[in-house]
């Protein structure tokens, strides 16, 4: 006799595989605001890991200093309205604002520059169809990110965080500074920065600590 399942036991295999879809697949659903704290977490350990292993010290430039690597957020018509950030050195004039070539390149992708959108220049403006950034670092359009909030160790109307040769973060932007590490203000953090993204509905912090340059997401 042929050994064979019933349509009771299929219909019991049915059930319960549903059941386990409907109690599993929830639990896989991605949250768009945490993925956009991971991503610039990373970023962030990346822009260090460029000022570490690209130290801009130039014994012939007396302004070397402000050429530092940093990442800078910006909410313009170039991002279209809505919070991007962008990972570059200064260089030439120090205006301290980012170029296309002072853009640093997409370690997975060199055809790209890691800006999610910036200036007029068509590469950097996200909404021209020769546009050379990445979609992902426009936390708006990507992920849906509302704000972008500096406080704590960080100034508010700062919006942006560099290092130094030995990974330590500094606030600011550096075209206003008069030395190394000493300016109007002292620009190298003394306290944790708190960056908070935001979408409406909630909030992620992402904290970036004094002298180490260590930082965490606090969901």
């Amino acid at each position: 006799m042929k050994k064979a399942f019933t349509m009771i036991e299929l219909v019991f295999v049915i059930v319960v595989i549903g059941i386990l879809a409907a109690t599993i697949i929830p639990r896989t659903k991605t949250n768009p605001l945490q993925e956009a704290a991971v991503q610039l977490l990373s970023h962030i350990r990346y822009t260090q890991h460029l000022a570490i292993v690209n130290d801009v010290y130039d014994a012939s430039d007396n302004e070397w200093y402000k050429g530092r690597w940093q990442i800078v957020f910006s909410n313009s018509d170039f991002t279209k309205n809505v919070p991007a950030y962008t990972i570059f050195s200064d260089s030439g004039a120090y205006g301290g604002d980012a170029s296309e070539s002072e853009i640093a390149l997409n370690p997975e992708n060199p055809d790209q520059i890691m800006t999610g959108g910036y200036g007029n220049a068509s590469a950097i403006d996200i909404r021209d169809s020769t546009f050379k950034g990445m979609k992902k670092l426009n936390l708006g359009l990507s992920y849906g990110v509302e704000t972008v909030a500096f406080s704590g160790g960080c100034r508010s109307n700062w919006a942006r965080v560099a290092f130094d040769y030995l990974g330590r973060p500094l606030q600011g932007d550096h075209s206003s500074m008069t030395g190394p590490y000493s300016a109007g203000t002292k620009r190298l953090l003394q306290s944790d920065c708190l960056i908070t993204l935001g979408n409406g509905v909630e909030t992620v912090v992402i904290t970036i600590h004094p002298e180490t340059g260590y930082a965490n997401i606090t969901f």
